[in-house]
Order: structure tokens, then sequence, then C-alpha cells
């Protein structure tokens, strides 16, 4: 069974940092691009970064080029998202995704049930 369990999610000040973290179960976890996706209140998803299996190539969404770093440890079967300078905008559900296509939600068959991060002074 596919498991993918987030956490680091919470409240933190405008230009505070947060890392967030998922691990992953149930599938060869380096065999496989995982991705990032968030979703603001009253919004729709949005993608944020992924990073691919085989040699860790990342892409990001420019919203958060700069401040985010998506990466993964393949020993610990763990996905991570580095957030730094945050800003209210960022504030969201993220989840862990398997898979990779940007905006194109039938690429990616599991999901993570979400950490909240909410940015506010």
């Amino acid at each position: 069974e596919v498991q993918l369990v987030e956490s680091g999610g919470g409240l933190v000040q405008p230009g505070g940092s947060l890392r967030l973290s998922c691990v992953a179960s149930g599938f060869t976890f380096n065999k496989y691009a995982m991705s990032w996706v968030r979703q603001a209140p009253g919004k729709g998803l949005e993608w944020v970064s992924s990073i691919n299996g085989a040699d860790d190539s990342t892409t990001t969404v420019d919203s958060v080029k700069g401040r985010f770093t998506i990466s993964r440890d393949n020993a610990k079967n763990t996905l991570y998202l580095q957030m730094n300078s945050l800003k209210p905008e960022d504030t969201a559900v993220y989840y862990c995704a398997k898979g990779a296509g940007g905006q194109t939600w039938n690429r990616y068959d599991y999901w993570g049930q979400g950490t909240q991060v909410t940015v506010s002074s």
C-alpha cells in the first residue's frame, strides 16, 4: 500500500522559514519523480515543485523560485521542501504527490493528506 505522510507545517511569521517532510512507503521511492502541490484557501491546486527520481533534477514554479527548494533523501524515503522568506500568499495546504506533471493532475497517482502552512503576523 502506497503511503505519503507529510509533516512540518505550522504558523510562521512573514519572512520566516519552514521545512516540510514527506515520508513515502509502499513503492521504490528512488525510481519515481515526486512533487509538492499546494492549495490556498478558496483556490484550486497549484503545482509548486518537482524532483526527478533518476537524476534529482528539479523544476519549480516561478512564484517561489529562489525561496523554496525541493530535495529528497532516497535512503530515508523522504521528500523535503525547504521554504524560506515566506509570504502571506504562501499560506496553503501543502501536499506531497507521487509523480510529476505540472498542473496536469492525472500525472500524479498518489497524494498525502496535506500539511497546513500559515504565514501571518
